[in-house]
């Protein structure tokens, strides 16, 4: 994995726990050549992400949409920004400029690109790895509502294991790395659906 996109909240939460862990991830990416693309801001996880891994030396390309570079929430300090009309240019612009995904802590905006990227992954739009860092616990719940949506068959057994979840980046990263794509519903049969 060359790049990864790295979805993470644009906000600074009272834990001081998940900035820091931000920032720990951003470090360890640079360290270990792994270049990240993100939403581009220097607020919140994402500032804290994004200078870290700069400051390690590695790659940073910031994707961000017209709208938030007028509110001045724009790093100038990437590698490279790149502005796009909208979120839909710029979630296309995550899984084009990417080897796979990974899922940091945040809000509603982390969210929709984390299941984004489960969904075009089980269509078949994509066949890179997603990996959830389910630090603190923070994603139990999450992880949980997808085992409900497994037991109640509304996830196909091909599909079930596109999410990639662990609570040490090591180990995760490990994982992603090992990534074997499954069969996507582009590629399935009626009788399989």
């Amino acid at each position: 994995m060359n790049r990864l996109a790295v979805y993470c909240g644009s906000a600074t939460p009272p834990d001081p726990r998940y900035v820091a862990l931000a920032r720990e991830v951003g470090e360890a990416l640079a360290r270990r050549g792994i270049g990240v693309v993100y939403g581009g801001g220097r607020l919140g996880l994402m500032g804290a992400l994004a200078g870290a891994a700069l400051a390690a030396g590695g790659e940073v390309i910031g994707v961000i949409p017209e709208a938030l570079v007028g509110s001045e929430v724009a790093n100038s300090e990437c590698t490279e920004l790149r502005v796009v009309p909208g979120m839909h240019a710029r979630k296309a612009a995550f899984t084009e400029l990417s080897d796979g995904f990974l899922t940091l802590p945040g809000g509603v905006g982390t969210m929709d690109e984390l299941w984004e990227a489960v969904s075009w992954a089980q269509l078949g739009y994509h066949a890179k790895p997603v990996g959830v860092l389910n630090a603190y616990g923070f994603f139990d719940h999450l992880l949980a509502f997808n085992r409900q949506m497994i037991d109640a068959g509304f996830i196909r057994p091909a599909h079930q294991g596109i999410i990639i979840h662990e609570a040490e980046l090591d180990l995760l990263l490990r994982r992603m790395a090992a990534h074997e794509p499954h069969t996507p519903i582009f590629a399935m049969k009626a009788s399989d659906l």
